[in-house]
């Protein structure tokens, strides 16, 4: 079912610069209508950062990232998750290919900033990351797309390829009557201290990650 029509508040030019030299400039646009009431936004990039016009509906699907925000990733470089290098590596592909990023205020995959800090001191207790969300009294993903699909409506995006190696976004996305022509894995950024978080999200969230068997053995 597709949510209620959300519009374009505002958009303006802004140039990005990542730690590693990698710029570029992105057109991001803010909303009104947003059920949730948060500042939600979205990052035109490639040709996607010119002016906004209509969609023709003779075009190819648009390649779009939905990206959770992650203070600790994607700000302080934190290698505890792969946040900040998927957020990276998201920009410098839509950059080359023209899409959206949709920057999501879901933090800890929804519960906020500092229960997911909560969470990590679980974590340092033995449990993993799902685990953990279930013991503060959380879900174990509470993230809903349903902002997603408003800010592509007022876009004027109604097919994506969606970049992304987490299957319940494309199902929810579709629920809400956007169509994800087909799904883009991401990389796999793999490092010794999130091996256990990556190979829990491929083993109970079903995220398309093929980690190896130095990964697949962190849960062992």
């Amino acid at each position: 079912m597709s949510p209620a029509p959300a519009r374009i508040r505002a958009h303006v030019l802004v140039p990005l610069g990542f730690a590693d030299g990698f710029g570029t400039t992105a057109r991001v646009f803010t909303f009104d209508g947003l059920v949730d009431g948060r500042e939600h936004l979205a990052l035109g990039l490639g040709d996607r950062a010119a002016a906004p016009r209509p969609t023709d509906a003779h075009e190819g699907p648009t390649a779009t990232r939905l990206h959770s925000e992650c203070l600790t990733g994607d700000v302080f470089g934190s290698r505890r998750c792969d946040c900040g290098a998927q957020l990276r590596e998201s920009v410098e592909r839509l950059d080359a290919s023209g899409g959206f990023l949709l920057y999501l205020r879901q933090e800890g995959r929804g519960i906020g900033l500092y229960p997911k800090l909560d969470a990590y001191v679980l974590q340092d207790r033995g449990l993993d990351t799902y685990e953990a969300n279930l013991a503060l009294g959380y879900d174990e993903d509470e993230r809903d797309y349903t902002v997603a699909a408003q800010m592509l409506g007022a876009l004027g995006v109604s097919r994506v390829a969606l970049l992304s190696n987490n299957p319940d976004k494309a199902e929810q996305l579709r629920r809400l009557g956007v169509t994800v022509a087909h799904r883009v894995p991401t990389g796999v950024h793999l490092s010794d201290s999130n091996a256990h978080y990556l190979a829990t999200k491929a083993e109970r969230g079903a995220h398309t990650l093929d980690l190896g068997a130095e990964g697949r053995s962190a849960t062992s």
